[in-house]
This record gives structure tokens, C-alpha cells and sequence, in this order.
């Protein structure tokens, strides 16, 4: 009878024992939910989220995110193209100019700090008494040129300030500093220092230490999107160019103004109020009947690529998940190439009349024209999801259409092109 006591005793402290170091806090970490509440939420940094969530750390290592800003210190080949001064001034000098080109700063490969992009362009962050600017050079990618970018005033615009916060996470304008160069777990997810604090116990998982997008209301979190794929100026801190003081989860539109072609922005957007300019996603997308139905970013875009494989099972004939539908679930959140991204929606496609003679361009060849510029004019798609008609062109020549905004009819008259499609559609309505 005593050696049975002691052996369930034995088992018991050993159960003990598990339960308390599976449930240990790190030393100088709160243990108590009301202490830890408490103090702030802060940025702890994507290296810290990676212990627990290997496979979305990984799979956002694959994404532009992970690579919107760079050490250039740290990793060598951040910098993407050969900083050869000569060369730099020979394509200045093509340019026109607020600056001569032999006067304008070229950076060294010492003095770049970080670099921002590296797809359609590359820019170069400097140090200048003790603030980051960006430098007045600017490499474009698909061109291999070298362009000018705010050379007469490029040390007067602190990158912090203006962009920063979009560029990398966890900015802190009061001491110049920020948590990671890159737009990080936390971009999107809010500070995690709470949810990297707490012990895994069923208790405090139910506690709100993090956010989760998926979790939120559609119109809510696309707003996270939309924080960055967005232009216009902060509300709470001026001269800033990105929501300050936003955080996933809260609304967008006490931080942020958006800009327009009425408030006098003809750089950016065009009259009918699409996007001309760079990183305008969410502005578009605004004005789109995807919006109105519902269809946000993450229905095409994914930050997980690990979601692939449920993605395409489900597209091959699975089971839809419960509660699912085909605009909400992580099924349909992985960015196919070409019309096949659109046909997992759009699958009752009219393949007469336009789209009969298109054989050989895509859905987004129409439906989302290249008329925004990144780098170069045209090199980024109109996220508005409709096509622009010549029609459009010709009552305001300020407009652009889907046609011209093709290779095949770049140069073709645009009256010419209205009579066609006016030719095309009357015979779709004889039954032609």
C-alpha cells in the first residue's frame, strides 16, 4: 500500500514538474495577465515571432515585404546594380534637372545605410547628421538606368518622416529608430510584445495579445492593406506621409487623408480619380466593385505562401471549408499567374464579341491596365478592376485606356479603336 502511495506521489510531482516548466516565463517577463496587460504593447521584431511560427516566417521571407528595406550594411547584396559614378552622371545628364548632374550627391556603397525596393527600382537611404535621407539617385530596373529623385531638396526630406513607416516596422519618430528594416510580422499584426510574453496556456492565448486580419471584419482589415497601399498624409503628426499613430485593427481613417485629383493631386491621380502613381492600391480598389462585394486584398494576394497547397487543393474540387465562401477563406488567397487568378471567380466568362478577339492578352490586359507608374510610366496595373474604354480617352485626353495601354494598340489611333469596338459590340447585339 505505501509503495503504491509513493508512486502515484512520484507521478504526481513529476506532472507537476512538466506542467510548470511548459507553462515558465522567461526570466524578467511578467507572470501575472493583469502586470503584463498593464504595461504597453511594443515591437519585439520578426526574428522573435519565427520560434513559434516557423512556417509563416518562412514563407514571408519569399515576399516582397520581407524586402521592402534592407540593411545594405549587414547583406551586401541588397544592393542590386553597380554604383559607378561615372555611369550615375552620364544618365543624370539626360535628364532634366533642378540640379546640374556634376553637382548632384552620388552615394558610395560605404555610405548607403539601407536600400528601399528592388524589383522596379532602388533607392538608397544616407546618413546626414545623425537622419536618414534618401539619396537624390534612383536606379529603375527594368530600364538599367539611373534617374534623378528630389535632387534640389532630397536632404530636407527625412525618410522617417516621410515614408518610414511604410518602408519598415516599428518606427519611433521621437528617437529616430525602428524596430526592423523590412515590413514585418508586426506591420500587420500590431506590436507583439504581449504575445510573445505570455506562457501558452489556454488562458492567456484567449487574452488579446496580438491581432489577427483574419479575424477581423473585412472592412477592417483591409485597412491594414490599405495603411501603405495608400497616398496621402497623416492626420496626427505633420509633415509625415504615412498614418502615424495607426495600428491593425483601429480605423484607418482617423490617421490618414487620402489624396485626389480634386484636391488639386494631378501627379498622382488622373481626372476620373484612378491612380497614376505608385503604392495607390487601396485607393483604387476603393472605387472597385470587388469592394462592393466584398472582395478584398488577401482574395488575390497572399503574405503566407504556405497556404498554397490548401489554396489549390480546394480550387481542385475539396471540400469548402465551413463558414467559407470563395472571397473569405485562405483558399483563394494565393496569387495565381495570369487569367487564372480571375477564373477561380470569374468563371462565367463571355467569349464572344471583345473577349472573343483576345485570345492573346489577359483579364488584367483589360480589366487592369498598366497605367500607373513605379518606376516608369506603365510598369504597374490599375487595381480598379474595370477596363478603361477609348471612349474614355477621347472625352478627356487626360485619361488613359485599357486598349492603348497594350503593346499591340499602343500607337493605333484612338478614334480608330472606339469605331472597332462600337463595330464589335453592335454585332454581339444582331447576334453577329
Amino acid at each position: 500500500m505505501k509503495l503504491r502511495i509513493m508512486i502515484k506521489l512520484f507521478l504526481a510531482i513529476i506532472a507537476a514538474v512538466g506542467f510548470l516548466a511548459y507553462t515558465a516565463v522567461p526570466e524578467g517577463v511578467a507572470s501575472d495577465v493583469d502586470e503584463l496587460l498593464s504595461k504597453p504593447k511594443a515591437y519585439v521584431g520578426s526574428e522573435n515571432c519565427k520560434g513559434c511560427h516557423l512556417p509563416q516566417y518562412y514563407s514571408w521571407r519569399t515576399t516582397m515585404h520581407s524586402r521592402m528595406a534592407q540593411d545594405a550594411r549587414v547583406n551586401k547584396d541588397a544592393i542590386i546594380v553597380e554604383l559607378d559614378e561615372k555611369r550615375i552622371r552620364k544618365d543624370l545628364a539626360k535628364r532634366k534637372l533642378k540640379v546640374p548632374a556634376d553637382q548632384i550627391y552620388v552615394p558610395t556603397p560605404e555610405e548607403i545605410k539601407y536600400t528601399i525596393g528592388s524589383k522596379w527600382k532602388q533607392r538608397f537611404i544616407v546618413e546626414k547628421n545623425g537622419t536618414l535621407f534618401i539619396s537624390p539617385v534612383q536606379y529603375n530596373a527594368d530600364t538599367d538606368k539611373f534617374v534623378n529623385y528630389h535632387e534640389a531638396d532630397w536632404d530636407k526630406r527625412p525618410w522617417l518622416l516621410k515614408c518610414g513607416g511604410c518602408h519598415t516596422t516599428g518606427v519611433d519618430l521621437e528617437k529616430q529608430k525602428f524596430i526592423e528594416p523590412a515590413v514585418g510580422c508586426e506591420a500587420c499584426h500590431g506590436p507583439g510584445s504581449w504575445h510573445y510574453a505570455s506562457p501558452t496556456t489556454e488562458f492567456y492565448k484567449n487574452q488579446p495579445a496580438i491581432i489577427n486580419p483574419a479575424k477581423l471584419t473585412k472592412g477592417v482589415a483591409v485597412q491594414v492593406c490599405g495603411s501603405c497601399h495608400n497616398r496621402g498624409k497623416a492626420t496626427k503628426h505633420k509633415g509625415a506621409g504615412w498614418p502615424v499613430g495607426y495600428k491593425p485593427g483601429r480605423a484607418l481613417g482617423s490617421y490618414y487623408k487620402e489624396t485626389s485629383y480634386a484636391a488639386g493631386d494631378k501627379k498622382h491621380m488622373y481626372p476620373n480619380e484612378y491612380s497614376k502613381g505608385h503604392h495607390q492600391q487601396y485607393i483604387d480598389w476603393k472605387k472597385s466593385v470587388h469592394k462592393k462585394e466584398g472582395v478584398t486584398c488577401t482574395a488575390c494576394h497572399s503574405t503566407h505562401a504556405h497556404e498554397l497547397e490548401k489554396s489549390k487543393l480546394w480550387q481542385a474540387g475539396g471540400a469548402q471549408p465551413e463558414g467559407g465562401t470563395w472571397h473569405s477563406t485562405p483558399a483563394n488567397t494565393w496569387a495565381d499567374s495570369g487569367d487564372k487568378q480571375c477564373l477561380n471567380c470569374h468563371v462565367q466568362v463571355n467569349k464572344t464579341a471583345v473577349h472573343s478577339i483576345h485570345t492573346f492578352g489577359k483579364c488584367v490586359g483589360c480589366h487592369m491596365p498598366r497605367i500607373a507608374k513605379s518606376a516608369e510610366s506603365g510598369d504597374i496595373h490599375s487595381h480598379v478592376f474595370t477596363a478603361l474604354l477609348p471612349e474614355d480617352t477621347i472625352a478627356n485626353p487626360e485619361i488613359p485606356n485599357s486598349c492603348q495601354a497594350c503593346h499591340k494598340h499602343k500607337d493605333e489611333d484612338v478614334n480608330k479603336l472606339n469605331e472597332d469596338l462600337k463595330k464589335i459590340q453592335a454585332a454581339m447585339l444582331l447576334g453577329g
